[in-house]
């Protein structure tokens, strides 16, 4: 179909290939016109699936078709529209249409022309009631068919907007500024789910572009209202967005789902007063009733699609667990391994199974927590970066009687002053700049509970003055506020720098580290808890494995015995890392080639400990039988002395372990316990 255009004795023609055409002397029209008697925005015609729609937009002189003034017409073939001076005639494209057809639309529009006023305007509504049932019924995903209900409301009643406010759902997102929050009364939260113009395209930030008073009222009282003019209408006279909108005529009524209101279809007029009537609003509330239908369809399709997709991924997890299954039964060795070591060891009172530790070193550690952690006074946490001071912490907490509160965590060295006093104490709205909100400080989220605080040595010296005051009075001042705070805090500290040091040096508050250091715990670098590192490179190469969902690799003697002679200036932290790289590089087993060239060379910082690999001697065998001779020596250090428990776990028979003790003229391991019983014999290089 085509519109001929004939203005001033000058015809053009204009093609309908988009679904909505502007009529009007402004330059945004898509049809501009000159005539003095077209006002800006005059009409403009709307192209649906079954009919074209000529619908005016309240202009000073009118839109008539065959000379009828109309406020909304369905156009026919040949039918005239007078746009103040210009008139405009709705043709068939060439060869658009047969002779028959031309016959049967001249059959149908002389049908149509014996229908005036209410006749008309009902079989008019029967083609657009019948457009939109068509369309809700067949649409079931859930944002398109929004828009649709929008886009059959506007052109219904021939609206300039539309809006579509819905109760927010689980996973059903408003519009971005399209929120409305709740008022004083109000339990439930609508937001802006569609905003429509009548050109079908989006509106911007729509929750500033609708009156929220108008929509609120009708979504609260459940009752549809209409305005002819609602900037003079008594109703909304304390409503603001009436009037900064200059808002018109507004058509707005409640969506109903099985009694209960779960939206407002608001549509609105601000070019036109009594755009709307009484007939509207009863063919709008008919339509809402088939939307809501057709909403509550539509999430159920989508919730079968939700439930559908969550089985697809239950049946891939289930596949992925079973294939993880299997490879947790081939790491459960060395998972067991693991374990006996520790059982072999007297842990202490509590639970410390997330710490991987058998040496005497940790075994005091061990004690040191059993008598501490009944207690509530603070305490100090020493040790190279990297022992694993956190987890030490974390079994203080969870161990005593603070575990069912708060554990909180806070980094001294990772934030300036500013933000770690913000952090700390918290702030409220307007501190300073960027404060938008007001922030409860980890103190308070740690009341009741206990506060951990890394690397408190780098904290600097006037920070440590306002830490001073919570720990002596209790209480403290969020950043811009002048109310006071109580809190009740277990303090734990932790530093890999010497406090004793800091404070001869006035880095550190005396009085600060007598307040933090009541309770102290050393914790041994990994070099000086060798027997630990076999059991922490199992543990840590199974995890990495299952993290990666591959199987674990198997860590050879000589890789076993290249780790155990390795210094780890990075402690456990490095030793993780070290093992998760050969997670991702190795497949099988892990060889001494396999291992980073610091550890292979022993890079890191030599405190003491067996000599050098280099110093084995210049040629490989030499190199190997060094590395054999550790490996057996770690072993039997690992079993205390057990040879029987020693060849298992090299993975050899006790003859040939024996064999090799006498070859490397080792001193002899203590016989199995049935043989001598002697559970008190180390063996010794």
């Amino acid at each position: 179909m085509k519109l001929s255009i004939l203005e001033d004795g000058t015809r053009s023609e204009v093609s309908l290939d988009q679904p909505v055409i502007s009529i009007g002397r402004s330059v945004d029209n898509d049809i501009r016109l000159a005539h003095t008697l077209v006002s800006r925005h005059h009409c403009r015609i709307e192209v649906a699936a079954e009919a074209v729609w000529a619908i005016d937009l309240g202009s000073a002189n009118g839109t008539k078709v065959n000379g009828e003034r109309i406020t909304r017409r369905i156009l026919e073939p040949g039918d005239k529209l007078q746009v103040g001076g210009v008139h405009i005639q709705l043709e068939p494209e060439q060869g658009e249409s047969s002779a028959s057809d031309t016959q049967a639309l001249e059959r149908e529009e002389v049908g149509m022309r014996t229908l005036t006023g209410d006749a008309r305007r009902e079989r008019e509504n029967l083609h657009v009631f019948a457009r939109i049932t068509r369309e809700l019924a067949r649409e079931t995903e859930l944002t398109s068919l929004l828009r649709s209900i929008v886009d059959s409301a506007i052109s219904l009643v021939g609206a300039e907007r539309g809006f579509l406010l819905l109760v927010q759902k689980s996973g059903e997102e408003p519009l971005r500024g399209g929120e409305l929050r709740p008022v004083e009364g109000e339990s439930e939260k609508l937001n802006v789910r569609v905003a429509r113009n009548f050109d079908r395209s989006d509106i911007p930030v729509p929750s500033s572009r609708l009156s929220q008073g108008i929509a609120r009222r009708v979504f609260r009282e459940s009752e549809a209202l209409l305005s002819v003019d609602a900037g003079r209408d008594d109703r909304f006279r304390e409503m603001a967005s009436v009037e900064d909108l200059k808002l018109r005529s507004v058509l707005c009524l409640p969506i109903k789902l099985e009694g209960k209101v779960e939206g407002v279809l608001y549509v609105d007029n601000r070019l036109q007063q009594s755009a709307f009537t009484h007939d509207d609003l009863d063919l709008l509330q008919q339509m809402a009733d088939m939307a809501a239908v057709a909403l509550k369809n539509a999430r159920l399709v989508s919730e079968l699609r939700v439930q559908n997709q969550r089985l697809s991924e239950q049946r891939k997890q289930i596949e992925r667990l079973n294939s993880e299954l299997g490879r947790k039964v081939r790491d459960q060795g060395s998972e067991l391994a693991v374990v006996r070591a520790e059982l072999d060891r007297e842990r202490g009172r509590y639970d410390y199974g997330a710490i991987v530790g058998a040496s005497d070193g940790m075994h005091r550690v061990f004690q040191q927590l059993d008598r501490i952690i009944d207690s509530e006074l603070p305490v100090l946490i020493q040790g190279e970066s990297g022992t694993g001071k956190e987890l030490i912490a974390r079994a203080v907490h969870f161990n005593g009687p603070r575990k069912a509160r708060p554990f909180v965590t806070e980094n001294c060295a990772a934030l300036p002053d500013t933000l770690l006093e913000s952090e700390l104490f918290g702030h409220v709205r307007g501190a300073f700049t960027g404060a938008h909100r007001q922030k409860r400080g980890l103190l308070e989220q740690a009341d009741g509970g206990t506060l951990f605080l890394d690397e408190i040595g780098d904290m600097s010296v006037e920070m440590q003055k306002k830490l001073l005051r919570v720990l002596q009075e209790g209480e403290f001042r969020p950043v811009g506020s002048d109310q006071r705070i109580q809190v009740n805090v277990r303090l734990i500290a932790a530093s890999h720098r010497n406090l004793e040091e800091l404070v001869r040096e006035g880095k550190f508050r005396e009085d600060l580290y007598y307040r933090v250091n009541v309770l102290a715990i050393h914790l041994p670098a990994l070099r000086e808890r060798r027997d630990d590192i076999p059991l922490l490179a199992e543990h840590m190469l199974a995890r990495a494995a299952r993290e990666h969902a591959r199987p674990a690799p198997v860590l050879t003697h000589e890789a076993l015995a290249g780790l155990v002679s390795h210094d780890w200036p990075g402690n456990v932290r490095e030793l993780e890392n070290e093992m998760r790289r050969l997670v991702v590089l190795c497949q099988g087993e892990v060889r001494l080639e396999h291992l980073s060239l610091s550890v292979q060379e022993r890079r890191g910082l030599r405190v003491g400990g067996p000599p050098l690999l280099a110093d084995a001697g210049g040629d490989i065998k030499s190199a190997v039988a060094d590395l054999e001779k550790r490996s057996i020596e770690a072993a039997l250090a690992h079993a205390s002395g057990n040879k029987s428990r020693a060849a298992s776990e090299l993975g050899i028979s006790r003859f040939a372990l024996q064999r090799k003790l006498d070859k490397y003229g080792l001193v002899r391991g203590k016989e199995d316990e049935d043989e001598v019983g002697d559970a008190g014999t180390t063996a010794r290089a």
